[in-house]
């Protein structure tokens, strides 16, 4: 198989930019394919103590005959792990050795729903309210009577299916808004990612009963913080949380045509950043005071959960002793964890306990293989335990 460093840049497009081998370059090159707004930085140096252990002592400990065999075989691009504040370890694939930002695709809905928290603890918005308070043209969709909260946590009944291999129905037509596809033949060139969002139906079933993982939910929360506090998607992160976590690398997010941003998996990142983050949420998770992450959200979002909505969901199998509140997964097997999954092998992995958090980007080829996340899963609990 050619290395992307070889492959020559024009044969890779909004076609094939998410298709094995192209997406080694793509995924940390994501917005010479698509538009993209900056999440700025004040650029502080990097905020972790490194502490960098021996590789194969964690090797060795983990059980693992080679970790970066290992990371290699979940085509890993880059894995850290931070504790306690320190960086206790740090691998980067050869064709990700610089400091551009890597497409995180759904952990991106987590750190929407970290924005949406951080602004009601502002008075900004109200998780209560109806999507039709904030967006009058959804009065008549699927979503208009469906609440903000019933949307941050997949309870919203529209009738929509998550399929990422589909190449001509709702869900081609559904990226094709959102600029990460060529245009569909299906819609019009002129619709962007609002009108799409805004032209799903109820499904006839009552909203907040069931979790139903449907990543337009997510981008409508873009869209309705943007309504509500008349600033751009963009600058509201900027704003709330990269700048007072003292990120150290500007971000981006892609944007569709109209400049609606993809708030469900738009956001590409450093993976320091993403790992200061994290640490963020364990701190608080462990009930220390944090000048980002509001004490209200961070309890609501560990003791919310609506338990059977999610035994009745789509992922009851995948977490077995999981919840999902404001676009986190919680999974209580072994150390209780908190989670933020994306596709392609991208992870957020807190575990406040021992305040470890483990970031992992990665190009696989298939969007979704739940074996193998089952087992990277049982992997960053062990990793957790060496290190506790």
């Amino acid at each position: 198989m050619a290395d992307p460093a070889s492959l020559e840049r024009d044969t890779i497009s909004l076609a094939n930019w998410r298709q094995s081998p192209y997406n080694r370059f793509s995924f940390h090159h994501v917005r010479e394919f698509i538009p993209t707004a900056d999440v700025p930085s004040e650029h502080r140096p990097a905020a972790f103590t490194p502490e960098l252990i021996d590789a194969a002592w964690l090797a060795g400990e983990l059980n693992e005959h080679d970790l970066s065999q290992t990371l290699e075989a979940s085509s890993t691009d880059a894995f850290v792990v931070v504790r306690q504040n320190e960086l206790i370890f740090e691998w980067r694939a050869d064709h990700y050795q610089s400091a551009q930002p890597h497409i995180l695709f759904s952990v991106s809905k987590s750190v929407t729903g970290l924005l949406v928290g951080v602004l009601e603890s502002q008075g900004l918005i109200d998780p209560a309210a109806e999507v039709g308070d904030y967006l009058s043209e959804a009065k008549d969709s699927g979503y208009g009577h469906c609440t903000v909260q019933q949307v941050l946590d997949m309870q919203a009944q529209v009738a929509f299916v998550e399929d990422y291999h589909d190449q001509t129905g709702a869900f081609a037509r559904y990226r094709s808004a959102t600029g990460w596809n060529p245009p569909s033949a299906s819609a019009a060139a002129s619709e962007g990612l609002a009108d799409f969002l805004l032209s799903l139906k109820n499904t006839g079933d009552p909203h907040g009963e069931i979790f139903r993982y449907l990543s337009p939910n997510s981008d409508l929360l873009g869209i309705i913080v943007e309504r509500a506090t008349h600033h751009r998607f963009a600058d509201l992160l900027a704003t709330h949380i990269w700048q007072p976590l003292g990120c150290a690398h500007d971000a981006y997010i892609t944007v569709d045509h109209k400049g609606a941003a993809r708030s469900a998996g738009g956001l590409c990142v450093h993976p320091f950043d993403l790992a200061l983050l994290g640490s963020a949420i364990a701190r608080a998770a462990a009930g220390e005071d944090h000048p980002v992450i509001p004490r209200k959200w961070i309890n609501d979002t560990l003791s919310n959960g609506n338990l059977d909505a999610w035994r009745s969901g789509d992922f009851a199998n995948f977490l077995p002793n999981g919840n999902y509140r404001n676009q986190w997964y919680l999974n209580d097997s072994g150390s209780p964890a908190i989670l933020a999954i994306g596709i392609h092998g991208q992870w957020l992995y807190i575990e406040p306990k021992s305040q470890t958090v483990i970031v992992k980007f990665s190009s696989e080829a298939q969007p979704v293989d739940e074996a193998a996340d089952i087992e990277l899963i049982e992997f960053f609990d062990r990793v957790c335990r060496v290190l506790n």
